[in-house]
């Protein structure tokens, strides 16, 4: 990792600790070289992302905006991102990310929903103004840490930061 850089992994999965937090943590690492320098597992904020002006809340958005580069992950829930990772990503305007790279990553239990970190996610990040320079990365939950095509999409993300 470039000296300098800030990594952040943001986790919305509604169970604390979640293999969802494991996978993100660990690809992150992977691509940085090092552990992230931020996490964030959205379960822990509550109920302060329910409204506006949450210290906590707060916090994570602003650790999120001064990133270099971030992970964002999340189950895939009816096909598409949790409600939880909405409640947060609705704190940030249109655009307020610009110059951070973002990395989506969603795991689920089989690969019908593959696209779903291209399709649904991917395209609410680069509206608030992230960069999303490679495909967005699906995992099977079951088995996250070694699928085939992994070192592949990890090389072409540290390409990015």
């Amino acid at each position: 990792m470039v000296a300098g850089m800030t990594s952040v992994v943001v986790v919305g999965n509604p169970k604390p600790a979640s293999r969802t937090l494991d996978a993100a943590t660990k690809v992150a690492s992977r691509i940085g070289g090092q552990p992230p320098d931020v996490v964030i597992d959205l379960v822990e904020l509550g109920p302060g992302l329910l409204g506006w002006g949450d210290e906590a809340v707060g916090r994570a958005v602003a650790q999120v905006q001064q990133a270099s580069w971030v992970v964002v992950a999340c189950p895939t829930y009816k096909s598409t991102y949790t409600g939880l990772l909405k409640l947060f990503l609705d704190q940030f305007a249109a655009g307020c990310l610009e110059g951070v790279i973002a990395f989506p990553l969603m795991l689920g239990g089989s690969w019908a929903h593959a696209l779903a970190p291209e399709v649904f996610l991917k395209p609410v990040l680069v509206e608030i103004g992230a960069s999303c320079p490679v495909k967005g990365l699906y995992l099977i939950d079951s088995d996250y840490e070694s699928p085939e095509g992994l070192d592949e999409w990890i090389e072409s993300a540290r390409r990015f930061i």
